[in-house]
């Protein structure tokens, strides 16, 4: 096993990930859908109805309840986020990262936007919530 899998595995077990599905549920219920893919990504793809769109350089910073730098939306600990990214890598590091400030409810989609639109979930052309 490579040095990132086993970082990867470490992220993940701290984690209750959602099927593309799941997440969906749960975004119809109220959950804050985070997309972190690139922009040429979301291009190819599409966009996700009612995601936010925030670049993984900032991302905890625009979610932790107690930065000045945090989005309207951040405003508590207890905030259900899942993060997508294109196939379900980055955002378990990134999930697990928002452990880390505090959001123990962050977690991700497994298999990302493939798996997503592979379940004929929704998708749009856009324009995307781009939160800088």
């Amino acid at each position: 096993m490579s040095r990132v899998d086993d970082v990867l595995a470490r992220a993940r077990s701290g984690l209750q990930r959602l099927s593309p599905e799941q997440a969906w549920r749960e975004v119809e219920s109220g959950a804050l859908l985070v997309d972190t893919r690139t922009p040429p990504q979301r291009a190819r793809q599409g966009e996700l109805p009612g995601a936010l769109v925030i670049d993984r350089t900032v991302l905890e910073w625009r979610l932790d309840p107690t930065s000045p730098a945090r989005i309207p939306e951040a405003d508590r600990d207890d905030l259900r986020v899942i993060v997508i990214c294109r196939q379900g890598y980055s955002s378990s590091l990134a999930a697990a990262s928002l452990h880390e400030v505090g959001l123990a409810r962050a977690t991700d989609v497994i298999g990302g936007v493939e798996a997503w639109a592979a379940a004929g979930l929704p998708l749009a052309p856009g324009p995307a919530d781009v939160r800088e």
